[in-house]
């Protein structure tokens, strides 16, 4: 082993701040000023000179603390040392997020110290005089938000790097020889950090998986799972279990339960739908009023917690709903099969039963496991012509997009009834304050292979606000239920939403002629749904309705109850979608707990996997946002000739982002691309501007552009500027 080179300094240097890092690195720690120089890698005498000098000035300006002869501590309570999260910019800089400090402080590349992107750290600030911008130094990395990461591998002879498409990881990972594993040359891999040496520009890390090559369909799909931490299939030993998991239905536990095979009971889902996690069922009182269940598949009776199925559910927390699959939370077995509520098949259910009136009131209720046999499987478009043409006489026969099914009477009228009340109890919502949020969703027509030949878009009409108005009422009642014996639950909670959120949507909005009624709550709710209902249909709808949905605070699960501010609700919680979400099992369970008789149980506990959930329910919606980015870009491949109608979605000092109108798929048109004039960014009127014509390039504005690049490893799409909408074809 070669002899550490001597690293002799300049006189007169001072290592003031590097030994304040030495120190605040390890704050209970003493040091001496060898093993500063250690640390420093200096073992020169004029360097260890140096330092002894430096502590003592340190010391004598009350910075650190000699706590025994000749060894030095940082002093215990610094003002100028925080902690806190990382949050890259995707330019190699960050800002220091912090509760403690009234802004966020901005951390130059060099004083990132290994810091990675969300990371907890700890941080010196500096420049807090009135006047300047506060900036910081990371002092110590806490806790690495995550260590494995997607990328592309490049071998050499000796080593290899992996570098990551994602903007905020700043630098490539190096691979030992001995660590490339199976990997070869451009493949997408799935590295592990396992160290980053102090001198090291890039961290150490080892390949653990190999995904496939770069632009594949399956490898990049993989690798948006991965890049979540997303598994994308089941262990064996779990789908082993899963099938040894007896799923009859026996008359002993029929026994045990409410028994309403009897009732006139049907589901409403997605035409393509698998998994049926909940059914409706309705009769007719005596008296007038109608007994509606609401009838949830009983996953808690198969999922036995304690094993490894359970564990496996409670990791994964949700299913993943991705463009082109969906990645189960449960094995098929249970989820397409056992708790599927299928038609025509007996099956264990826990519901939340009420006896309703005619206006939508509640008169009474009732929570516990039955057992169901549900008459009809309807998909939404099935359920939307009834209600269409119930005016009409409806044939027994339906014949709707090519398919055919019968229908009695009996389903037909419980159908049109139910529809009646769900519009009396969404008319109630929003009354009392209840935001809705219409958003178009991006949709795909996929061919056997999982490629795209066409978009279309879901748009919610009322048999879908059906079956949401009669799920909503159930997770209501069952958290009030026991919200109200103030007993530990699992609540879906949504705050109010972020006012400087809604102050900087309002200056876009405003741009169009709208604006937001901040007076108080109510204002602001009712303003938003007027928001909504005015930009239906327009060019700037898909705009404005995810800008308003970004000001909202985001839900989450807690056993600190706070309401549900989006849906005008005091009491709300998650029980009917057990067979996708792990928090309705937990919900069940509890729900059972209470109903037994049960005592409260640990909230702190509880509290744990709700924030594990939320966090999970984020992976999941961060992974399916990609995929959805990933297909769009896809589609766009094969249409590189084409121009395209689009209007400007956003502006920035490097360019304009651009939604085509026609499939929603957005990219960006960058500045030095537009050619027809030269353009600055003009931060006042959130525009491009000309500076030898003076037009504007601004939000809401319509633009032809075409594809100048479609970047399928980075879900990337860039525009070429063609012209405006009011300028002639050149």
């Amino acid at each position: 082993m070669s002899k550490r080179l001597r690293k002799p300094i300049k006189k007169g240097k001072d290592f003031s701040d590097k030994i304040i890092k030495i120190l605040s690195q390890s704050a209970n720690k003493a040091f001496n000023y060898k093993q500063i120089g250690a640390k420093l890698e200096l073992d020169d005498t004029e360097s260890r000179n140096q330092i002894i000098k430096d502590l003592k000035i340190l010391a004598a300006q009350n910075k650190i603390i000699e706590s025994e002869p000749g060894k030095y501590l940082i002093k215990a309570v610094s003002k100028d040392y925080y902690e806190g999260k990382i949050d890259m910019t995707g330019r190699r800089t960050a800002y220091f997020v912090c509760a403690d400090l009234e802004e966020d402080v901005f951390i130059p590349t060099n004083n990132l110290n290994h810091a990675l992107d969300k990371d907890i750290v700890k941080v010196y600030v500096y420049n807090k005089r009135q006047g300047k911008k506060p900036e910081g130094e990371v002092i110590e990395v806490i806790e690495r938000h995550k260590t494995d990461f997607v990328g592309v591998i490049d071998i050499q002879a000796n080593f290899a790097f992996v570098s990551t498409a994602n903007p905020k990881m700043y630098t490539d990972i190096f691979i030992p020889k001995d660590k490339i594993g199976e990997a070869e040359q451009g493949d997408v891999v799935l590295v592990h950090i396992e160290d980053w040496p102090t001198k090291a520009d890039s961290p150490f890390g080892s390949v653990i998986k190999v995904l496939g090559k770069p632009g594949e369909h399956d490898t990049e799909i993989h690798a948006i799972l991965a890049e979540y931490g997303l598994p994308s299939e089941f262990p064996i030993e779990v789908e082993t279990f899963a099938q040894k998991i007896d799923t009859t239905i026996t008359e002993t536990e029929i026994a045990k339960r409410r028994d309403m095979r009897d009732t006139l009971t049907f589901t409403i889902d997605p035409k393509d739908a698998k998994d049926f996690d909940d059914a409706l069922s309705f009769k007719k009182l005596d008296n007038g009023n109608y007994e509606i269940g609401i009838h949830i598949a009983d996953v808690s009776y198969y999922l036995q917690e304690g094993t490894i199925l359970d564990d496996e559910a409670y990791q994964r927390a949700t299913s993943v709903y991705l463009v082109d699959r969906v990645v189960p939370m449960l094995p098929e077995v249970l989820s397409n099969f056992a708790c599927s509520l299928r038609p025509n098949e007996e099956k264990y259910t826990f519901s939340a039963v009420f006896e309703i009136n005619e206006n939508s009131q509640v008169m009474d209720q009732w929570f516990g496991r039955t057992v169901i046999h549900s008459n009809q499987r309807f998909s939404y478009e099935e359920a939307q012509y009834i209600i269409e043409t119930k005016d009409d006489v409806i044939p027994e026969e339906i014949s709707i997009t090519g398919a055919s099914y019968k229908v009695s009477e009996e389903i037909v009228s419980a159908t049109l009834k139910l529809d009646e009340l769900a519009k009396i109890l969404r008319k109630k919502r929003m009354a009392e304050g209840a935001i809705t949020f219409d958003k178009v969703e991006v949709k795909f027509n996929l061919d056997e292979n999982g490629e795209p030949q066409g978009v279309y878009f879901k748009v919610s009409k009322d048999a879908n606000h059906l079956i949401e108005e009669f799920m909503l009422l159930a997770n209501r009642k069952v958290a009030e239920f026991i919200g109200k014996q103030k007993k530990t639950f699992i609540y879906r909670i949504h705050d109010e939403p972020n006012e400087d959120k809604l102050i900087a949507m309002q200056t876009v909005i405003a741009k169009f002629g709208y604006k937001i009624d901040f007076r108080n709550k109510g204002d602001i709710s009712k303003s938003l749904n007027a928001l909504m209902e005015q930009v239906n249909g327009k060019k700037e709808q898909n705009l404005i309705d995810t800008l308003a949905i970004r000001s909202m605070s985001k839900a989450k699960y807690s056993t600190d109850n706070i309401g549900h501010y989006g849906l005008a609700f005091d009491y709300y919680s998650h029980f009917t979608s057990p067979i996708r979400r792990y928090p309705d099992i937990m919900v069940h369970r509890l729900l059972q707990h209470y109903l037994d008789g049960g005592k409260s149980v640990d909230e702190d506990t509880y509290e744990t996997k709700c924030l594990h959930s939320s966090t999970m329910e984020g992976l999941a919606t961060n992974a399916e946002r990609d995929s959805i980015k990933y297909m769009q870009v896809k589609y766009m491949q094969d249409h590189q000739d084409e121009e395209f109608l689009g209007v400007i979605s956003g502006v920035t000092e490097w360019g304009i982002y651009v939604e085509i109108i026609e499939n929603k798929c957005e990219g960006m048109c960058r500045i030095r691309d537009i050619k027809d004039d030269y353009y600055t960014f003009d931060e006042k009127q959130y525009a491009l501007k000309g500076e030898t014509s003076g037009k504007l390039l601004q939000l809401g504005d319509e633009i032809y552009v075409k594809v100048k690049n479609a970047d399928l490893v980075k879900k990337q799409l860039d525009f070429n500027f063609l012209r405006r909408v009011e300028e002639p074809l050149k």
